[in-house]
């Protein structure tokens, strides 16, 4: 029997050799087969059906043209190019649990007029043909409605194409970015295709009817993006590899116009390369996009209303035009003399041109590109930016109106990217308040003040931990404990706090009632002395001294077995210092000895932290400590280690907290190299990024969707050993 892959699902689908249809195991579709005479052509099918269930419709239709290049005959390769014209993808019908066709390429050629069709049924066999037609019918079908559809909504000026969220499901800000595109333009009186807003009201309907529309009436396609990979995802690729066909046949009435922002331009596409790419960082850059699409639409006898005519005192004409271009590059070098010198022959030739004094301010500021000067904030007490707004008309004048605001909010993005306390998020919302309605800063605000919240919770669990772990060594945290209880019972609905506030009362318990039987005891000790004559008491002091003699010599032996094992002087042993104990072999590896990094020492007890990372490990294996306290530690110590660790809080081996590590470790000793494991619970951790900063991993924040469970990171064991 040989095997195919389901052009469907990616099932098996056994068959005899020479059949021309089989059924898939996985999904039971009836299908039609291709012709696998050899490895070769197998594997190129795989890969092309592939590309084509991934909906990279252009690169799957390549591979399928490879094949016809080889054998004009195939019919399944005849086939498999009109579903990649027609963007066929075969979801499961929740119904019949039966894989149906979907339309993401609408034609208004029908399906049953296709020449890549009619050659299928000309090569096909009898099953084969039979299947074909049953298929194309159904796709025919579908064709028709998204046409009928489509053919009922207005024409668009502008198409703008744009990735909306990331791979982790956030909202990118290329679509922050679209989303002011698309602002500007409707209030230049233009009509936009712009899906956040455009397809709203279509929730639960098939999109490709008013996407098919839209991409055949707009004269006009933006595409922008802040990532080479966002240019390139799948639906953004499908929308402007299908628009640039209809550039081609539109005989110059219709334009692609890319626009980038924090990348390289020739990071681009390829298929852009002959475009004349926008940056959107550019001062200027949405008057000029502006401005070009409406004489683009002016040429095409658009019936787009045009917004009020503005004048266009400051507006840059052909005679200065080239001057400019000059002083822009000589800034773009760090050429500020002759950056300056060249926008001042500009003015010579019209002093109220905006774009020479931005170039002026420039060259005043040091920067080489224009969104720098939102990072500098002298550039508002310049004569040049105020002779610059003054100058300046339509969206220009916005820009530079706006770079106060635009200035503090980018210092409030620097703040908020380093913010981790309460206080830190409660500032951030603070001044946020001070530019209402510009950008997202009003839903920043409430995302900071909700953070605030957040951080304000995990500062009463954490403190809750921290003092529940210490009362379960010692009875000095009690008060500690008692007040981190009072507090935790305040948000008692938050999360696992209510296990905690049980758990934390039962330590406080615990710790009472040993404090109460230690003072008993000392109580008990303190009378028995009083009673006790001096004759014996002189005797007492006499046996001890013979006994400490010898046990002086015990202690002796014990500190030198303590220091080979440690292979330490036990004097040396001080935060700072590195000790060895124990060994470990990392991912299969020879076992290498294990040295620890000194962070603390009390009263004979030392805090241990594993100087290197010993393993790489999904969160979900390693934050309940299963694996630190049964694989790890017993592989890593032999009976001698194991009797020097000090049990803590139910565990010997453990992560360290956020605060643990924030009082021991600066930033710069952090540093590992590699992001690795702080405490934390399933659903939340802290980690230490590469360079050092501490960065907590929430799935609430995220929106991951229980991605962090499967994130790798380190693990840096931490212990606690007894050197009395």
């Amino acid at each position: 029997m040989a095997i195919f892959k389901c052009k469907m699902c990616g099932g098996t689908v056994e068959f005899e050799q020479g059949a021309g249809v089989g059924v898939c195991d996985s999904c039971g579709t009836k299908q039609t087969l291709p012709r696998l005479e050899d490895e070769r052509r197998a594997n190129l099918y795989d890969r092309a059906n592939h590309f084509r269930r991934a909906n990279e419709f252009d690169k799957a239709a390549a591979i399928y043209e490879q094949i016809l290049n080889e054998d004009g005959s195939d019919a399944e390769a005849y086939w498999s190019l009109v579903l990649c014209r027609y963007g066929i993808e075969y979801v499961e019908d929740p119904a019949t649990h039966k894989r149906v066709p979907t339309v993401n390429r609408a034609q208004f050629t029908s399906i049953l007029a296709d020449e890549d069709y009619k050659a299928a049924l000309q090569h096909a066999d009898g099953a084969q043909k039979e299947l074909y037609q049953k298929e194309a019918q159904a796709i025919d079908t579908i064709q028709k409605g998204i046409l009928a559809i489509s053919s009922k909504e207005e024409p668009f000026d502008v198409f703008i194409c744009y990735k909306e969220t990331d791979a982790a499901g956030r909202r990118t800000q290329d679509s922050v970015l679209a989303n002011d595109l698309y602002y500007q333009l409707t209030q230049e009186g233009l009509k936009v295709f712009f899906a956040r807003i455009t397809l709203e009201d279509k929730l639960g309907s098939a999109y490709e009817p008013y996407i098919f529309a839209a991409l055949h009436s707009a004269k006009v396609m933006v595409v922008l993006g802040t990532k080479p990979e966002y240019f390139n995802a799948v639906w953004v690729k499908n929308e402007w590899s299908r628009y640039l066909a209809l550039v081609k046949e539109s005989g110059g009435k219709r334009m692609l116009i890319p626009a980038y922002r924090d990348m390289d331009p020739y990071d681009l596409p390829d298929e852009f390369s002959y475009l004349q790419a926008q940056d959107m960082s550019k001062l200027g850059f949405m008057q000029d996009l502006i401005r070009g699409i409406k004489k683009i639409l002016s040429l095409n006898g658009s019936e787009a209303s045009p917004a009020p005519v503005k004048a266009v005192s400051g507006g840059v004409d052909a005679e200065v035009e080239p001057l400019l271009k000059r002083a822009f590059l000589f800034l773009e070098e760090g050429n500020w003399k002759d950056g300056d010198a060249y926008c001042e022959r500009v003015l010579d030739r019209d002093p109220e041109c905006a774009r020479a004094y931005i170039g002026k301010l420039m060259a005043e500021l040091q920067v080489r590109k224009e969104e720098e000067i939102s990072s500098k904030k002298q550039a508002l007490e310049s004569e040049n930016y105020r002779k610059a707004v003054r100058f300046a008309t339509g969206a220009l004048q916005d820009d530079l109106v706006n770079l106060p605001k635009q200035i503090r909010y980018q210092n409030i993005l620097e703040i908020l990217e380093k913010s981790r306390t309460e206080s830190d998020f409660q500032s951030c919302a603070k001044s946020l308040d001070t530019i209402p309605g510009y950008k997202d800063a009003d839903k920043l605000k409430e995302q900071c003040l909700q953070k605030a919240q957040w951080a304000h919770n995990e500062k009463i669990r954490s403190d809750i931990i921290l003092y529940e772990s210490n009362c379960s060594s010692c009875y000095s945290c009690i008060s500690g404990l008692e007040k981190a209880i009072e507090e935790a019972k305040t948000i008692s609905e938050w999360e696992n706090m209510g296990v905690l506030i049980c758990l934390a009362e039962e330590a406080l318990s615990k710790a009472k009632e040993g404090l109460k039987r230690q003072k008993e005891k000392e109580e008990k000790i303190r009378r028995k002395k009083i009673k006790i004559g001096i004759g014996i008491l002189l005797a007492a002091i006499l046996a001890a001294a013979v006994f400490a003699i010898s046990a002086g010599i015990g202690v002796a032996q014990r500190t030198a077995e303590l220091e080979s094992l440690l292979k330490v002087k036990k004097s040396e042993i001080k935060p700072g210092s590195i000790v060895s104990l124990g060994s470990w072999s990392k991912d299969g590896e020879e076992k290498q000895g294990l040295k620890w990094l000194v962070l603390d020492v009390q009263d004979g007890r030392v805090l241990l932290l594993s100087q290197a990372i010993v393993a790489e490990m999904k969160w979900k294996e390693v934050y309940d400590g299963q694996w630190l306290n049964g694989e790890f530690y017993t592989a890593a110590f032999d009976d001698e280690m194991k009797q020097i660790i000090i049990l803590n809080a139910d565990e010997r081996v453990f992560l360290l907290s956020q605060q643990t590590v924030q009082h021991y470790l600066t930033k710069e000793e952090r540093a590992n190299g590699q992001c690795w494991w702080l405490y934390g619970d399933l659903f939340s951790a802290y980690v230490v990024e590469e360079d050092g900063n501490i960065e907590l991993l929430d799935d609430y924040w995220s929106g991951w969707n229980g991605g962090l469970r499967e994130m790798s990171g380190g693990v840096r064991p931490a212990i606690w050993i007894n050197i009395k």
